[in-house]
Protein backbone atom coordinates (compact mmCIF):
# COMPACT_ATOMS: atom_id res chain seq x y z
CA UNK A 1 0.00 0.00 0.00
CA UNK A 2 1.53 3.52 -1.22
CA UNK A 3 0.40 6.88 -0.10
CA UNK A 4 -2.23 6.93 -3.12
CA UNK A 5 -3.84 3.72 -1.35
CA UNK A 6 -3.84 5.93 1.90
CA UNK A 7 -5.61 8.78 0.50
CA UNK A 8 -7.81 6.99 -1.16
CA UNK A 9 -9.10 5.31 2.10
CA UNK A 10 -8.94 8.48 3.92
CA UNK A 11 -11.12 9.39 1.38
CA UNK A 12 -13.63 6.38 1.12
CA UNK A 13 -13.59 6.97 4.78
CA UNK A 14 -14.78 10.39 4.88
CA UNK A 15 -17.15 9.22 2.44
CA UNK A 16 -17.65 6.15 0.79
CA UNK A 17 -19.99 7.67 -1.75
CA UNK A 18 -17.77 9.74 -3.46
CA UNK A 19 -18.11 9.46 -6.99
CA UNK A 20 -14.85 7.83 -8.91
CA UNK A 21 -14.74 10.88 -10.95
CA UNK A 22 -14.40 13.49 -7.88
CA UNK A 23 -12.01 10.83 -6.42
CA UNK A 24 -9.87 10.71 -9.29
CA UNK A 25 -9.83 14.66 -9.91
CA UNK A 26 -9.00 15.15 -6.09
CA UNK A 27 -6.24 12.56 -6.17
CA UNK A 28 -4.96 14.02 -9.54
CA UNK A 29 -5.57 10.64 -11.27
CA UNK A 30 -7.10 9.05 -14.10
CA UNK A 31 -10.56 7.49 -13.15
CA UNK A 32 -9.08 4.30 -14.00
CA UNK A 33 -6.37 4.36 -11.73
CA UNK A 34 -9.18 4.67 -9.20
CA UNK A 35 -11.70 2.32 -10.04
CA UNK A 36 -7.96 -0.36 -10.29
CA UNK A 37 -6.81 0.79 -6.58
CA UNK A 38 -10.23 0.62 -4.98
CA UNK A 39 -11.02 -2.72 -6.57
CA UNK A 40 -7.04 -4.11 -5.46
CA UNK A 41 -7.61 -3.30 -2.14
CA UNK A 42 -10.82 -4.70 -1.96
CA UNK A 43 -9.26 -7.88 -3.99
CA UNK A 44 -6.72 -7.89 -1.33
CA UNK A 45 -9.10 -7.39 2.04
CA UNK A 46 -8.04 -4.10 3.03
CA UNK A 47 -11.25 -2.73 1.53
CA UNK A 48 -13.50 -4.88 3.21
CA UNK A 49 -17.02 -3.34 2.64
CA UNK A 50 -18.83 0.27 2.67
CA UNK A 51 -21.07 1.43 4.80
CA UNK A 52 -23.45 3.85 6.18
CA UNK A 53 -22.65 6.35 9.53
CA UNK A 54 -25.24 7.44 11.10
CA UNK A 55 -25.57 9.76 14.33
CA UNK A 56 -24.84 8.32 17.24
CA UNK A 57 -28.63 9.55 18.54
CA UNK A 58 -30.48 8.48 15.43
CA UNK A 59 -30.96 4.63 17.55
CA UNK A 60 -31.58 5.51 20.70
CA UNK A 61 -31.69 1.87 21.74
CA UNK A 62 -29.06 0.92 20.28
CA UNK A 63 -26.58 -0.96 22.50
CA UNK A 64 -22.96 -0.13 22.19
CA UNK A 65 -19.75 -1.99 23.61
CA UNK A 66 -16.27 -2.03 23.63
CA UNK A 67 -14.13 -5.34 23.46
CA UNK A 68 -10.20 -5.10 24.50
CA UNK A 69 -8.86 -7.40 22.05
CA UNK A 70 -5.36 -9.59 23.02
CA UNK A 71 -4.07 -11.12 19.57
CA UNK A 72 -1.55 -13.81 19.16
CA UNK A 73 1.82 -13.53 18.36
CA UNK A 74 2.33 -11.57 15.00
CA UNK A 75 -1.33 -12.17 13.82
CA UNK A 76 -2.18 -8.55 14.30
CA UNK A 77 -2.35 -7.66 10.79
CA UNK A 78 -4.33 -10.39 10.05
CA UNK A 79 -6.56 -10.18 12.82
CA UNK A 80 -7.68 -6.22 11.86
CA UNK A 81 -8.62 -7.25 8.87
CA UNK A 82 -10.87 -10.06 10.01
CA UNK A 83 -12.18 -7.27 12.95
CA UNK A 84 -12.76 -4.45 10.09
CA UNK A 85 -14.81 -7.33 7.91
CA UNK A 86 -17.09 -7.74 10.92
CA UNK A 87 -20.63 -5.42 10.14
CA UNK A 88 -20.55 -5.09 13.97
CA UNK A 89 -17.72 -3.32 14.83
CA UNK A 90 -18.02 0.32 14.24
CA UNK A 91 -14.26 1.42 15.36
CA UNK A 92 -11.05 -0.31 15.34
CA UNK A 93 -7.92 1.15 17.27
CA UNK A 94 -4.80 -0.27 18.01
CA UNK A 95 -3.59 0.19 21.68
CA UNK A 96 -0.45 -0.75 23.66
CA UNK A 97 -0.48 -2.62 27.64
CA UNK A 98 -2.38 -5.54 28.32
CA UNK A 99 -4.72 -5.54 25.07
CA UNK A 100 -3.27 -5.10 21.76
CA UNK A 101 -6.81 -3.65 20.32
CA UNK A 102 -10.53 -1.96 21.23
CA UNK A 103 -13.25 -2.36 19.05
CA UNK A 104 -16.04 -0.57 19.51
CA UNK A 105 -19.30 -2.24 18.79
CA UNK A 106 -22.93 -1.63 18.25
CA UNK A 107 -25.85 -3.86 17.90
CA UNK A 108 -29.94 -3.66 18.33
CA UNK A 109 -30.23 -5.99 20.99
CA UNK A 110 -28.31 -8.12 23.34
CA UNK A 111 -29.09 -11.22 21.49
CA UNK A 112 -27.46 -9.71 18.64
CA UNK A 113 -24.27 -8.71 20.62
CA UNK A 114 -23.93 -11.98 21.87
CA UNK A 115 -23.51 -13.13 17.93
CA UNK A 116 -20.83 -10.15 17.47
CA UNK A 117 -19.06 -11.34 20.35
CA UNK A 118 -19.35 -15.09 19.26
CA UNK A 119 -18.06 -14.16 15.60
CA UNK A 120 -15.24 -12.07 17.01
CA UNK A 121 -14.01 -14.54 19.31
CA UNK A 122 -13.74 -17.22 16.99
CA UNK A 123 -11.11 -14.89 14.79
CA UNK A 124 -8.26 -17.12 14.69
CA UNK A 125 -5.41 -15.05 16.54
CA UNK A 126 -7.52 -13.32 19.05
CA UNK A 127 -6.17 -15.03 22.47
CA UNK A 128 -8.44 -13.29 24.83
CA UNK A 129 -10.85 -10.84 25.00
CA UNK A 130 -12.93 -8.46 27.67
CA UNK A 131 -16.23 -6.53 26.72
CA UNK A 132 -18.33 -3.83 28.64
CA UNK A 133 -21.31 -2.64 27.50
CA UNK A 134 -22.08 1.42 27.47
CA UNK A 135 -24.33 2.60 29.84
CA UNK A 136 -24.62 6.22 30.64
CA UNK A 137 -22.72 9.18 28.94
CA UNK A 138 -21.23 12.12 31.53
CA UNK A 139 -19.77 14.21 28.97
CA UNK A 140 -19.93 14.59 25.17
Amino acid sequence: MDALDRELIARLRANARTPVADLAHALKVSRSTVSNRMAKLEREGVVTGYTVLLKPDSHAHRIVAWMSIQIEGNDSRRVMLSLLGEPGVTALHGTNGRWDALAELQADSLAELSNVLERIRLIKGIQNTETSIHLSNFRG
